[in-house]
């Protein structure tokens, strides 16, 4: 499947996006997490468009070819889910599905909290909802030893020197707990490689999980997400609990949970043809 990318202009930035799929079909983003940008899609971009929906995966900010604002409160989760709502009205599009993974998730995830009304369809992997994320790395032990890296990312600058000093071998490093190794060749490495050495590419990414820390996130009440809901879970995650899923689960009036017992968190890449075939069976209604 042929896919194109350019600039689209959302809100205040200008967001670097892939397209495919008919111009007229249902519009499905595509929310990427860290460390990785659009081309975390690469092996699920085809099937959806070629089941006719329009596709759009957008570097998120901060990270390879989209803008970068300076300063961690530039990446709080309001301004995160408003370049999305912002990049579908660009689109022209006034109801749309998203579908997230890690840090992706997060933002798929607020967004039906704080906007639920354009959101058609809600589709999530292996991550909490934030709130909930937020609350248990502070009083589930499990999860807050799972967290400690990102302790570390919260650190001012420190991390980007470490990243960069060490060959970016510590970003390279986190993929190493996925099951197929055909995911992560060397050539797919190098294309990681280039995002994160474009200027204030690490410190965007980082920037997400300072400005997290800063924020007062409230967990919404049970079933009060009103947005139907699809949560995919690599069991095998070294980074997240995989009981959040159902905690995060009872935030939705209707959610479904599909737990991958042979998954690790990168899921899009460990299950590429099951998760598809759940997508797509979701996505259709």
């Amino acid at each position: 499947m042929e896919f194109q990318t350019r600039k689209v202009r959302a809100g205040a930035l200008d967001l670097n996006v892939a397209e495919a799929g008919p111009v007229d079909g249902p519009l499905v983003i595509l929310l990427h997490g860290f460390p990785e940008f659009w081309f975390e899609w690469r092996e699920l971009i085809g099937p959806l468009a070629e089941a006719g929906f329009r596709v759009v995966a957008p570097d998120q900010r901060g990270y390879n070819l989209s803008d970068k604002p300076k300063g961690v409160d530039a990446y709080r989760l309001d301004l995160l889910a408003g370049d999305i709502f912002a990049l579908a009205a660009a689109l022209g599009r006034d109801r749309f599905s998203v579908v997230g993974h890690d840090w992706g998730a997060s933002v798929a995830w607020w967004m039906a909290t704080i906007r639920p009304q354009p959101i058609e369809r809600l589709a999530i992997m292996n991550a909490p909802h934030p709130a909930v994320w937020k609350q248990a790395m502070t009083t589930d032990p499990e999860q807050r030893n799972k967290s400690r890296y990102v302790q570390m990312l919260r650190i001012p600058a420190l991390p980007e020197l470490m990243v960069r000093a060490g060959g970016y071998k510590g970003l390279s490093d986190a993929f190493a707990s996925s099951p197929r190794p055909e995911a992560f060749t060397p050539q797919i490495m190098a294309r990681y490689q280039e995002a994160w050495r474009r200027p204030g590419a690490l410190t965007g990414g980082f920037n997400w999980y300072r400005a997290l820390f800063r924020a007062e996130l409230a967990v919404p009440a049970k079933g009060s997400i009103g947005v139907p809901t699809l949560v995919l879970w690599g069991d095998q995650d070294p980074f997240a609990e995989a009981k959040l899923a159902e905690e995060s689960a009872a935030l939705c009036a209707s959610a479904e949970v599909v737990h991958f017992p042979h998954a690790s968190h990168w899921l899009p890449h460990d299950e590429p043809d099951g998760v598809s075939q759940r997508l797509l069976a979701f996505l259709r209604g």
